[in-house]
């Protein structure tokens, strides 16, 4: 199979890769009308790009039974406006089953999450993945990488393997590391997509990325637009602009280790009043003081 068989799967990658939340109802369930319609609107903006079951969706915070919901309600609410990406993991059965189940209901593409196992070697990294991989072998498969110490040479040893491991999304917090993994893996070899979203976009971009992972799309998709098409057309300087634009947010998400990663998402979306701002243990809800912030930059966002 060559990589030509996944050129729709690749373009989509060199994109904005929304990662939806997923939106809780009172009784603590998954909010299935509210999930639509915060898809909707995303596809409405012009997100063309999705991932259900990412780490912005509380993917460790969901059962297996949620994470299929999840998974079909986002397949069927796109039909044909969006690729979807469907993030696996846990261990190797329950990842290789959440593939075939993306697969059978008609995603094109899995994400694996990065492996949490505490011991994780790198030939060890390439048979978890390359038994994903292998499973799925009609989906493109994209490795989440937040492994520093992994090595360049290890990726490209398991596309060798797998040919329909196509893209990377690379979420070390490091471009110098990126710059380096990324042409020690093969830059053209791969669809290289900045895991760690707007605030890191500038710098992986100008390294090799071509598209970026988000988070705060769901709230202000226009927003996350209007920087990709910065970097698409080489404006650093407009680039730059979105970022200041989006700075604070993001420095309130990544604060703590990124404690509160999803629960200013959902913050802000509730003070749009599109969801709760209900979040799953070990995330919480924040304090009331940047409860305000949150939503004074969404108010702003949104005019």
């Amino acid at each position: 199979m060559s990589s030509a068989t996944f050129e729709t799967e690749r373009a989509a990658l060199a994109d904005v890769v929304a990662i939806p939340v997923t939106p809780f109802a009172e009784d603590g369930s998954v909010d299935q009308d509210s999930h639509r319609a915060l898809l909707g609107r995303l596809l409405e903006g012009g997100v063309h790009t999705l991932t259900p079951n990412g780490n912005t969706g509380e993917f460790y915070a969901l059962s297996p039974e949620e994470r299929r919901l999840v998974t079909e309600l986002t397949i069927d609410e796109a039909g044909e406006r969006a690729v979807i990406v469907v993030g696996v993991g846990h261990d190797v059965p329950t990842a290789v089953a959440s593939a075939r189940h993306a697969r059978d209901r008609g995603a094109q593409m899995v994400m694996v999450h990065q492996p949490v196992h505490p011991y994780v070697a790198q030939a060890g990294w390439v048979d978890y993945h390359r038994a994903i991989a292998e499973a799925v072998p009609e989906l493109g498969v994209v490795p989440y990488i937040r492994n520093a110490q992994l090595l360049g040479a290890r990726l490209a040893e398991l596309a060798d393997h797998c040919p329909n491991v196509i893209g990377v999304k690379y979420a070390v917090p490091d471009a110098a590391r990126f710059a380096a993994f990324a042409r020690d893996a093969g830059l053209e070899r791969f669809v290289w997509v900045a895991g760690l979203a707007e605030p890191y976009a500038p710098s992986y971009f100008s390294a090799g990325a071509t598209g970026f992972t988000s988070g705060l799309v769901n709230v202000a998709p226009s927003v996350s637009l209007n920087m990709i098409e910065a970097l698409r057309s080489g404006d650093y300087a407009a680039a730059m602009k979105v970022w200041e634009q989006i700075r604070r947010f993001e420095e309130l998400r990544a604060a703590h280790g990124s404690a509160n990663n999803v629960t200013v998402v959902k913050e802000a979306l509730a003070s749009l009043g599109l969801c709760r701002r209900d979040v799953r243990p070990p995330s919480h809800l924040l304090p009331e003081p940047e409860r305000a912030e949150v939503a004074a930059i969404a108010a702003g966002w949104s005019i």
